[in-house]
Parts: C-alpha cells; sequence; structure tokens
C-alpha cells in the first residue's frame, strides 16, 4: 500500500512540474496560507471534517489559479488530516472508510481519467512509437528504477529488507508499480489533445498494466519462502 501511495504521490509531482502553466505569485501565496492552516488544524488535532473540507476548497481553488496542478491540493489536505486515534478510529481511517469517498469521489475521479474506449484502435495503433514508449515505461521502466533504488536504499542503511523476504519477491513486488490506470491516464489526458492519440495511450497503460499483474503473480507465486531469506535487523 505503500508502495502504491508513494508512487501516485511521486506522479503529481511528475504533473506538478512539467504539466504546470504561467504561475501567479499572489494565488500561490494564499494556496500556501491554506497549507498553513490545515497544519495548524492537524497539529491541533481538530476532528471536525467540515474543517478540513472547507480549507481543502480553499487551497484547491488557489492551487487551481496559480497555475500549478490542482492536484497538489488534495495531497496537502490527505496529508493534513490527523491519524490520531480516538475511540479506536482516527479521522484519515473515518474519512478513507466514509460513504461518498469510497462510492462518489474516489470513483468519479477513476471514470474521469479512465475513458476506455477503443473506437479506432487498429494494429498499427499497437506498434506505434506512443503506446511501445508507454509499455517500455511501465513495464520495464518502473520496475527497474523502483528496484534499483530499493536495492541502493537497503545497501547503504537507509532502508531495511522487511523481515522473511527474499530479493526476489521484492522484485516481484517492484513489477506491480507498472500496473498504471487513473494516474497514468490522467497524465496522458494533459499530454495530448488528440484523441486518436488518447486511444494509442489508453491501449499502452492497458497492456502495460496487464503484462505488469500477470508477470508480477507469476514471480510472487513461483518464489520459494523457504530460500534464502534476508532478515531484518529488528529481528522480524
Amino acid at each position: 500500500m505503500a508502495l502504491a501511495i508513494i508512487d501516485d504521490l511521486l506522479a503529481i509531482v511528475v504533473i506538478a512540474i512539467f504539466y504546470t502553466d504561467n504561475l501567479s505569485a499572489v494565488a500561490l501565496a494564499l494556496a500556501a496560507l491554506g497549507v498553513l492552516g490545515l497544519v495548524v488544524l492537524n497539529r491541533y488535532d481538530v476532528r471536525s471534517p467540515a474543517a478540513y473540507v472547507i480549507l481543502g476548497i480553499f487551497t484547491w481553488v488557489c492551487v487551481l489559479k496559480s497555475g500549478v496542478h490542482a492536484t497538489l491540493a488534495g495531497v496537502a489536505v490527505g496529508l493534513a488530516i490527523p491519524m490520531t486515534r480516538h475511540d479506536g478510529e482516527s479521522l484519515l481511517e473515518h474519512t478513507e472508510h466514509a460513504p461518498w469517498v469510497s462510492y462518489a469521489i474516489v470513483p468519479a475521479f477513476a471514470l474521469a481519467n479512465a475513458n476506455v474506449s477503443l473506437h479506432g484502435l487498429s494494429l498499427s495503433n499497437l506498434t506505434g512509437s506512443i503506446p511501445l514508449g508507454i509499455i517500455a515505461g511501465l513495464f520495464f521502466g518502473k520496475q527497474l528504477g523502483v528496484f534499483l533504488f530499493s536495492l541502493g536504499a537497503i545497501t547503504m542503511g537507509a532502508a531495511e529488507m522487511p523481515g522473511r523476504t527474499t530479493l526476489a519477491q521484492l522484485y516481484g513486488a517492484t513489477i506491480l508499480t507498472g500496473i498504471g490506470f487513473t494516474m497514468s491516464l490522467f497524465i496522458g489526458t494533459l499530454a495530448f489533445d488528440d484523441e486518436a492519440i488518447m486511444v494509442q495511450v489508453r491501449l499502452g497503460v492497458l497492456i502495460a498494466s496487464l503484462l505488469s499483474g500477470v508477470v508480477a503473480v507469476a514471480i510472487l507465486v513461483l518464489v520459494d519462502r523457504s530460500k534464502v531469506v534476508v532478515p531484518s535487523q529488528a529481528g522480524e
């Protein structure tokens, strides 16, 4: 779950850096005030969802008007909601499991960015540079990047291998990062306006996701957990 969340957060950073229009300093300053207000709410463990909704909407509008992609405002609001448990549940957990989030906001975001119509698809679309590039980036690029970065962090002592986990299992998990849906398609809609090209983008994302899922599951199922295990320093 942490890997999937961080993966999406980095995708949002890519959106903010490469798909940002002309910046408005005033709007950015107001957005910063909104984020500061969210931090204050978090520090004082404010439990009212309405407070975060109001400040969240204010921050979202300011970020939208600033020229930076407004998706970042959603990240700020999510990070600000307290994780302190009261009566066995934190406000963050309560919000994540709320019906209006599970059955309204998340599906609306997914469906708005999916639009997976493949009308006009042909074999030439599959062999085009755009779908092949997307497949190479999602399937090969992401697994190699995440695996090598993780292996480097473990080797340098910046991170620990989870207890009872092998390198083969770690590699199988990194292949799962090639599964792209909402964020991959979202970036595609920002990069291209031509519907014919978007068909190729959707095709590339879907094929790369399917390939990543199948290969990852195959590796994780075939890996024998009884082989050489790298124990964590915590002795798990």
